[in-house]
């Protein structure tokens, strides 16, 4: 199992090996994580999402699938683009969407395991604009991260808020994982 930390921070301001987009399907950038992302790292992952787009994704990256790009401007060698689900609200999607939401979080960690990463930094994909309840999305990322046979070394959660750490920490609790 890797080792895990929870911080409030910036995301893009991390110095990892790769860094977690919580991008939208068409890979071209938009608000909160993404966008952060796109601006901080430069035009050049704007390019190679293009170059993704007219080649091997012309409809887009599919939800729970995970891309890696360079990282431009960051500190970082690779973004690890994935679509999270939006909150179907509570009913008979929510288990399917759920699976999706554990694939995104499963699928970067292989990925950027593959990549020859030895650390990455996540943000808490689907809990921010796409409207996942925050005590759940902790618990799915925390529990697909420790059940991973890939996964690189250090797994850092960077949340963007006090109220989401909190989130992540009774997470981590309640799983009785050793976070840090």
């Amino acid at each position: 199992m890797p080792r895990i930390e929870l911080v409030v921070g910036d995301l893009t301001a991390e110095h990892v090996d790769a860094i977690v987009n919580a991008a939208n399907s068409s890979l071209l950038g938009g608000g909160g994580v993404d966008g952060a992302i796109h601006r901080t790292g430069g035009p050049a992952i704007l390019a190679e999402c293009r170059q993704l787009r007219t080649t091997v994704l012309p409809d887009g990256l599919p939800t729970g699938q995970a891309v890696a790009t360079g990282a431009g401007n960051l500190h970082a060698k690779w973004v690890v683009h994935t679509v999270g689900p939006v909150w179907p609200g509570p009913g008979p999607e929510e288990a399917t969407r759920r699976r999706l939401l554990a694939s995104a979080y499963r699928e970067s960690l292989a990925l950027a395991a593959g990549l020859g990463a030895a650390s990455v930094a996540f943000p808490a994909i689907s809990a921010g604009v796409y409207g996942w309840p925050a005590d759940d999305a902790a618990l799915v990322a925390l529990e697909t991260t420790a059940q991973s046979d890939a996964a690189p070394a250090l797994v850092r959660f960077v949340l963007f808020s006090e109220r989401m750490h909190v989130a992540f920490r009774a997470a981590a609790d309640r799983l009785a994982l050793d976070a840090s």
